[in-house]
């Protein structure tokens, strides 16, 4: 079984996805605010809610004051600074104000904010890394990441994370015009923490931005792309890597919002999912304004069912304002393996379960590889390994 949608035509299967015919609200109308009284606390019946177990998250629905934070631990190359700024210096410099309950909280109640730098004409081939961790999960950790990207500025950033935590964030990523960031995200939680997290994205003029998210650890992880391309010849891709195993939830919701005329963007994300109650989320809503003419997007999202009992739940939609655009498209697919790739292998004397590594490793391994950080697609990699060998033993 599976379900699979494209720009022209939309095919449903009820054991998938449960989403596809429900009306979706203009992305572009909802509520924006730094203030936790403007959004109503979820009840799970709303659009952006209706995948997310809720219950999971009531100590962060509740938005109380907290002063726990998590340790974290800088590596940056010379002329990059990473500081900490109070609650009036980050919303002075947030490109995006929050966009729902979680992320006003965060941008409320972090005691303070981590700022990430990179100076204008900057380049180095080695990486910035942030390495985040939780040791409790019984206190909400409220924060808030800003990084500034100058003009010209060529570089990558990598925000890892591990440990125990209940945390919601709200990040903030600024690249000026001309410059080039690659920012990676890794979410790799013991398996009882719960991570909410907005990340807001302003792309301006010739600027590209290549947002990574892989997602592998965590009982509830929960990560929302809100993106605006601000400048003509900006050029968005965001890329995205999940293993969702038995009783977790990964959720990654995206919005990708094309304000000016002749910019790009492209969405691809790839998840596996094993095990009873294994829960996957891909909501991808694209929208083209009127003015943005010259407009060239696309989205993919593809799941693969590794054994019985896992979910996966796939939405892509467009919204298109104007006619004069050089394309937009989306595709969705969800199913298990493919019995011919297995034959063959099997036939050339390859064991079942060493042919089904070999399958869902490919799955992975092109998108990981167009990371372009080789530390940080080699750690990917080993990450994947590790899910496998659950993978076989639950086959």
């Amino acid at each position: 079984m599976s379900l699979s949608t494209d720009h022209s035509q939309a095919t449903l299967d009820a054991a998938h996805s449960h989403g596809a015919v429900v009306p979706q609200t203009d992305r572009s109308e909802r509520v924006t605010s730094y203030d936790v009284r403007d959004f109503a606390r979820p009840h799970g019946r709303e659009e952006e809610w209706r995948f997310t177990p809720i219950k999971k998250l009531d100590a962060i629905f509740a938005a109380q004051p907290s002063v726990a934070t998590l340790q974290w631990d800088a590596h940056v190359p010379a002329a990059v600074t990473v500081t900490e700024i109070d609650q009036a210096q980050a919303r002075s410099k947030s490109v995006l104000a929050p966009g729902d309950l979680p992320a006003a909280a965060a941008t409320s109640l972090a005691p303070t904010a981590i700022l990430i730098t990179i100076p204008a004409d900057f380049e180095s081939p080695d990486p910035i890394i942030v390495d985040l961790a939780g040791v409790s999960v019984d206190t909400v950790v409220w924060g808030q990441i800003l990084v500034e990207v100058g003009e010209r500025a060529n570089a990558s950033l990598v925000l890892t994370h591990s440990g125990q935590a209940t945390y919601s964030v709200h990040v903030s990523v600024d690249v000026a015009d001309g410059a080039h960031l690659t920012f990676v995200s890794v979410q790799d939680w013991d398996a009882n923490a719960i991570h909410v997290a907005e990340n807001a994205l302003r792309v301006g003029k010739d600027a590209t931005l290549k947002h990574v998210v892989m997602t592998f650890g965590g009982e509830l992880v929960r990560v929302s792309v809100n993106a605006q391309l601000v400048g003509e010849g900006a050029d968005l891709e965001l890329i995205g890597a999940y293993f969702t195993d038995a009783g977790q939830h990964q959720e990654h919701r995206l919005f990708v919002d094309h304000a000016v005329p002749r910019a790009r963007s492209r969405a691809t994300y790839k998840g596996a999912l094993q095990g009873q109650g294994a829960h996957s989320v891909w909501i991808g809503d694209v929208l083209i304004r009127a003015i943005a003419e010259g407009t060239d997007t696309y989205e993919l999202n593809r799941n693969l069912l590794l054994t019985e009992g896992a979910r996966a739940d796939s939405v892509p939609n467009l919204e298109i304002e104007t006619g004069e655009i050089e394309g937009a498209g989306h595709a969705s697919a969800t199913g298990r393996f493919d019995d011919e790739q297995l034959f063959y292998l099997q036939a050339r004397g390859i064991p079942e379960a060493e042919a089904r590594r070999l399958v869902v490793h490919g799955f992975f391994a092109e998108l990981v590889h167009e990371i372009g950080i080789p530390a940080v697609e080699q750690r990917l990699l080993a990450s994947i390994e590790e899910e496998l060998a659950l993978a076989v033993g639950q086959s």
